[in-house]
């Protein structure tokens, strides 16, 4: 009997172990569903993401040879900070020609101002002289006036013999040598009013250059003065800075090099204004939108080290449609693909000068797609 009873309570405490069991086991999946109902597809996560930048690409905007590089890859620096010096001979003879050029074409368009003045006296000086031969012609008016009246009256003496033939020789040379004075002095007046115009016309040649400006607006000046102030350009930009503050990477150039405006030197990462670009699948993009908080952890670091950012936006185009070769699904050969598209994620600042990212590094993103 004894083995009989002790059998059956083990029974019992074998069926209220399993009863217990399966409770436990029915609140956990009901805790589950519940979890699901309430909670399910709140959180979209993706182990495709990448750190990225606007990197800077530095180029000289002037050629020549390369003196000085100030800075090696791996190298922080600050926006300003020197990079590479162009030696600066050719730029500085041709600022010294700039500014010999631009001072010559002041000292000439002062000159043409002094002209100006000097034309305006011939000018003067032509009126003058007009006045002068009309008074010369109205002598010579005169004069042959007076040389035809002697000559009238010897002709007619002379038919009467009142007059000796020499007389009348005479008055004769005289009445044709005040005719040649009066063409005389009009050849003149003519020639004066021809000067005259002439000098009007410089006067408004000269005065086309230079009205309505001074030394320092005049055109000619102007680009003289555009040409200086190229040249001196030129010089400043021989010393080539950074554009921002970053790492040095892909540095391509060496003292002695000769270089061309354009040619790619270095590039400079923006470090601390790094970004994740997250490749999510489109059927986890239902619910995602700009503003939703975000939670991001680093290879590098390990998840110890958990980033918060926020989702900025994204992009224009899926990964395929934006490759080089794009997938050419017009072709009737097609198998549909779930496709990816990037979401920009802004990192927190403060977050990321205690725990520095570098371009490229892999990323683990979960995007609350219920989160403010």
């Amino acid at each position: 009997m004894a083995d009989i009873d002790a059998t059956n309570s083990q029974n019992s405490t074998r069926k209220r172990s399993f009863l217990l069991f399966g409770a436990a086991l029915a609140v956990i999946a009901i805790g589950y569903l519940g979890y699901q109902w309430a909670e399910g597809g709140r959180y979209v996560e993706t182990d495709d993401a990448y750190v990225n930048a606007e990197i800077a690409i530095v180029t000289p905007l002037t050629g020549g040879p390369v003196a000085e590089v100030r800075v090696s890859n791996t190298q922080s620096v600050h926006k300003g900070d020197v990079l590479v010096v162009i030696d600066p001979t050719d730029a500085r003879i041709a600022l010294a020609a700039a500014e010999a050029n631009y001072a010559s074409a002041v000292r000439k368009i002062r000159q043409t101002i002094a002209t100006g003045s000097a034309l305006g006296a011939q000018v003067g000086e032509r009126v003058a002289d007009i006045g002068r031969m009309k008074a010369q012609v109205s002598i010579a008016e005169a004069d042959l006036a007076r040389a035809r009246i002697d000559l009238t009256r010897r002709e007619a003496l002379a038919a009467d013999g009142g007059v000796s033939g020499e007389e009348l020789s005479s008055a004769k040379n005289a009445f044709a040598a005040a005719e040649g004075n009066l063409a005389a002095a009009r050849a003149g007046l003519a020639q004066a009013e021809a000067a005259r115009g002439a000098a009007n016309g410089q006067e408004a040649a000269n005065d086309a250059l230079i009205t309505g400006t001074t030394p320092e607006t005049n055109p000619d000046v102007l680009a003289a003065k555009a040409r200086l102030d190229q040249a001196r350009i030129d010089l400043d930009r021989t010393v080539i800075r950074s554009p921002v503050d970053g790492v040095v990477t892909q540095r391509a150039v060496q003292v002695g090099q000769r270089v061309a405006a354009g040619t790619t030197l270095m590039t400079v990462v923006p470090v601390t204004e790094a970004y994740v670009d997250a490749n999510y699948k489109e059927s986890q993009l239902r619910s995602v939108r700009p503003g939703q908080p975000v939670e991001l952890t680093a290879d590098i670091y390990g998840g110890k080290v958990v980033y918060h950012g926020r989702v900025v936006g994204f992009s224009g185009g899926t990964g395929s449609a934006l490759a080089v070769i794009p997938a050419q699904n017009a072709t009737g050969n097609w198998i549909k693909v779930v496709q990816r598209l990037p979401v920009r994620i802004a990192l927190d600042r403060r977050e990321l000068a205690d725990h520095p990212l570098r371009l490229g590094l892999s990323m683990i993103t979960t995007i609350d797609t219920r989160g403010n």
